[in-house]
């Protein structure tokens, strides 16, 4: 039993399971402002009522994330200490900052958002909710930092102490600006931004299937459809386009895992779906004539660099990184067609309503949207293998020293057992609340409780506004 290779299963799987979850908070959180906003401007209850719904799955969705996000941290300590001991005067204040600047904000808001609704005045439940917000948005530009130090070092220099080489910090403005930070974190954040809106989206079509929460629900579906449509074209064409191109300039040989490619070529075409055949050097499948080279390069003339330019204990796991590379494109691509297709329906007398197939689409669509992140993390994650940190520090030199096989084959188990019961008891309670659905809103309730002479006159008044 190899520590290695377990230490790096368990890592995958504690980071798989917990990437599930912040991608969905950061989409979730915008259309929770989207919501308080609309309530201000119309004083319409249905964005009120919509807004608590949504507001009780953010928390369920919060809770998961931080639970898991915590395993991570000390997996740093107890599986991968000559990695730690290695970067952690870079690493560990990134980490630092986002806990101390960005989840305290999110965590120091959160309970007005979650419980203040009825308590504040609809602004002050909007600024806890903005608060809420940015503070995931800001968790998640100090993990994006990090991890694009390990894909694109810069600012550090390496010394020789009593422990062994160690990388210092040179300077924190190319700690944090590293050449990948800015395409990663905009593609990031495009991906949790569809994610959001795709668990709206979904809720509110089976919703519509169902017959149940008619109103609230197709003022939903229609708050998150152009978000989801928007958004699906920009991370294809615009976010998705420039991490490529970030890839190429600065990890190409991570590049020619992604598209299979062997030889240095001008005129590379780019795959759409395939099979490398790695015993052979062949890859297979359907490509587009020049596409690659076109893309990141601006001109079919471009020659890319194959995987035989580079030495092959520097390979990343090939088929693996092509595979997950194509269904995150793929996915990507279906997603754009959805959308516009919800916009075109929305927009032709409003047929969507009609449209079983398409509302049962949508219904599936947080699943997939789902899939395609995590295929999208696999893709960078397992394509700067085989190193940490790249070209710096190697995977099998980061494990710590002192664990055994048979250790963390235990923990592997137990973190099996432990979140499978994790995620039952997360898609349980899900579940439970959709099942529930929105509550009526403030204003009905109060209508609802008042005597039957003055139901009129109060109804009259409200709908007056």
């Amino acid at each position: 039993m190899d520590p290695e290779f377990l230490s790096r299963l368990k890592f995958a799987l504690t980071a798989s399971f917990h990437f599930i979850y912040p991608p969905l908070s950061i989409g979730l959180g915008l259309l929770l402002v989207i919501l308080g906003v609309l309530y201000l401007r119309t004083r319409n209850p249905k964005w009120r009522q919509l807004s608590f719904f949504w507001v009780k799955i953010y928390g369920l969705i919060f809770a998961m994330g931080v639970a898991t996000g915590i395993v991570l941290e000390f997996e740093f300590g107890t599986n991968w200490a000559n990695y730690s001991r290695f970067v952690g005067n870079i690493f560990g204040s990134l980490l630092a900052a986002e806990g101390i600047f960005a989840f305290f904000l999110e965590g120091g808001f959160l309970g007005l958002m979650l419980f203040g609704g009825n308590r504040l005045g609809p602004r002050l439940w909007l600024f806890a909710t903005v608060m809420v917000t940015f503070g995931a948005h800001f968790s998640a530009l100090w993990i994006v930092m990090a991890n694009s130090w390990m894909q694109t070092p810069a600012g550090y220099e390496l010394a020789q102490t009593s422990m062994g080489t160690l990388a210092y910090m040179t300077s924190f403005r190319e700690v944090i600006f590293t050449p990948s930070f800015i395409p990663r974190i905009l593609h990031t954040l495009t991906a949790s931004w569809m994610m959001g809106a795709a668990l709206m989206l979904s809720v509110s079509a089976f919703y519509l299937l169902r017959g149940r929460h008619v109103e609230s629900s197709t003022a939903a579906f229609k708050v998150a459809l152009p978000v989801f449509a928007l958004f699906s074209i920009i991370q294809l064409f615009l976010f998705g386009s420039e991490s490529a191109i970030t890839v190429t300039n600065y990890q190409p040989v991570k590049l020619a895992a992604m598209e299979g490619l062997w030889e240095d070529t001008a005129c590379a075409p780019m795959m759409l779906v395939g099979w490398v055949d790695t015993a052979n050097q062949q890859t297979y499948g359907i490509k587009v004539p020049c596409m690659l080279s076109i893309l990141v390069g601006g001109s079919p003339d471009t020659v890319v660099q194959g995987l035989n330019s580079f030495p092959q204990d520097t390979w990343p796991p090939i088929n693996l990184v092509f595979q997950t590379y194509h269904l995150m494109l793929a996915l990507g691509a279906s997603f754009i067609g959805l959308g516009l297709l919800g916009v075109l329906f929305a927009l032709w007398k409003e047929r969507i309503w009609r449209t079983r197939w398409l509302l049962w689409l949508f219904v599936a669509s947080v699943f997939l949207v789902e899939l395609s992140t995590l295929a999208g993390w696999w893709t960078a994650e397992f394509g700067r293998q085989p190193w940490i940190v790249w070209q710096l520090q190697r995977t099998a030199d980061a494990v710590s020293p002192n664990i055994t096989g048979g250790q963390v084959l235990a923990a592997v188990l137990m973190f099996v057992v432990l979140y499978s019961m994790l995620l039952v008891l997360f898609l349980f309670l899900l579940n439970e609340k959709i099942q529930h659905g929105p509550d009526p809103a403030a204003e009905e309730v109060a209508v609802q409780s008042l005597p039957d002479t003055f139901k009129d006159i109060f109804g009259r008044r409200a709908r007056a506004r």
